[in-house]
This record gives structure tokens, sequence and C-alpha cells, in this order.
């Protein structure tokens, strides 16, 4: 609090604080980037010479992002905790969904997907478990997506989301990002981090987006993270994404 009343008692507002107006310029910098996740996992599916099968994980609302992607086989996991009617194809939590699949409870299913897009509780706990179960079921030339990978701020990367009483606002990455990082370090993958909408990581077998993370941040700072963000993500812009999917 010793922080901020300075700017009370000169009669100034907590938004006149750097920091603060630096978080609310990060969401709109991020609104007006080019591109969104659905062009990129369209752009990955684009890449089968086959009928390419995808899972989404967290769909909240099929309309954001689920009935835009182009594949005739996809199907979609998610609870229903925030929405009045919930639509998804498996009406349970990830760790649900993983658990009947491995003990071959789930009918109708492929064996393997191309594309798991996991966009689901934004904590790294979850994340961490999401991606550790989806390689169990990727092809070998399949990708794994992870959304929400780069918060422009501290504020966008706080673990709780009902706390919105911030410069982020509702806007909420989570620490999605830190399991990603802890991945990148994964010797057998390949990864990348498209620039556009809060980061769309991206998870390859085969293709080489970028080598694995060698940087160390033992406890996963955020200020450590922001100050060489382009290295820990392997940041890239949607144009240079494309140019490394290229076959």
């Amino acid at each position: 609090m010793k922080k901020y009343w300075k700017y009370f008692r000169k009669g100034k507002k907590l938004s006149e604080d750097k920091h603060f107006l630096s978080a609310q310029l990060g969401s709109s910098n991020e609104l007006q980037k080019k591109g969104d996740r659905t062009e990129v996992l369209n752009l990955l599916l684009g890449l089968f010479d086959r009928p390419a099968s995808y899972l989404e994980i967290g769909v909240r609302n099929l309309e954001d992002n689920f009935l835009k992607i182009e594949s005739s086989i996809k199907l979609s996991v998610d609870p229903g905790l925030e929405s009045d009617v919930n639509l998804a194809d498996f009406k349970c939590t990830s760790d649900e969904f993983f658990d009947q699949f491995s003990k071959g409870e789930l009918k109708e299913v492929p064996e393997k997907f191309d594309l798991i897009f996991i966009d689901g509780l934004h904590t790294a706990e979850q994340a961490d478990k999401d991606i550790h179960n989806a390689l169990k079921l990727i092809s070998d030339d399949g990708f794994i997506v992870v959304h929400d990978c780069n918060p422009p701020s501290p504020y966008h990367a706080r673990e709780e989301f009902s706390f919105q009483n911030s410069p982020a606002g509702v806007y909420w990455n989570g620490t999605t990002w830190k399991a990603f990082v802890k991945w990148r370090k994964n010797k057998d993958l390949y990864s990348c981090c498209v620039d556009t909408d809060w980061g769309v990581g991206v998870f390859s077998k085969r293709i080489p987006l970028g080598k694995p993370l060698a940087l160390v941040n033992e406890f996963y700072e955020f200020k450590e993270f922001e100050k060489q963000k382009k290295d820990y993500l392997n940041l890239v812009s949607l144009e240079e994404f494309k140019k490394l999917i290229q076959r």
C-alpha cells in the first residue's frame, strides 16, 4: 500500500501509475495484432494430406473457435462450468477425458489425433498435465497447440481469473506460460509461440520450429521471463510461422 499511497496523497489516480498504464496498453496492443488462434490451427491442419483429426480442450463457446476449424474429424472437451448450455462432445474435465481414453472407455474416438488444442483452465499445473496427456494421444507428425502463452503483463498472468480489479480487467492468460516454457526444455520437441491472440504456442516432434529452451528461470519469475520473452517463448510473427511450417 505504501507504493500507492503517494498517488492518493498527491491527488493522483492509480491509473496514472506507469505500470498500470503499461498493462492497459498491453491489452490494447494484443487485441490489434494480426491473426488469431483459429488461423494458426487451420494453417497446421492444412499441412496434412489426409483427413486430419482435431481435439479441442476447453471450448466454452463453440462459435469462438471450434466451429471455425476446418476439419471433418473434430471433437471437443469441456465441463461446461462457464456456459449455460454445454455443447461439447465430451462434457467433462480434460483429466476425466484423458483417463477415460486411456482405459478404452470412449467410443468412436480416433486412436491418435493430428492436432490437439489446449485452451482449458489457464493454470500452470493444469496446462502442464494437459500437455503431458496430449503427448500420449498425438500422432507422430501431429501438433499440440497451447493458447495464452504470452501474457503482456503480470496482471494478465495472475493466478486467479476472479481478481479483475487490475489494469488487465477481464483479460486473463493465467500461468499457462509457465507450462509452455517448461515443455520448451524438452529435447524431444520443437516449439515456438506465434505472436498473436495472447500467444499461440506450438509443439511438434518433427518440424523444426525451434530448438529446446536453454535459458534457466528456476522459480518461473515473471520479471525474468519478461526480460527475455522472445527467447523464452521462441516468439515468432505469424508470417515467420508460415515460413517455418512450409514443407
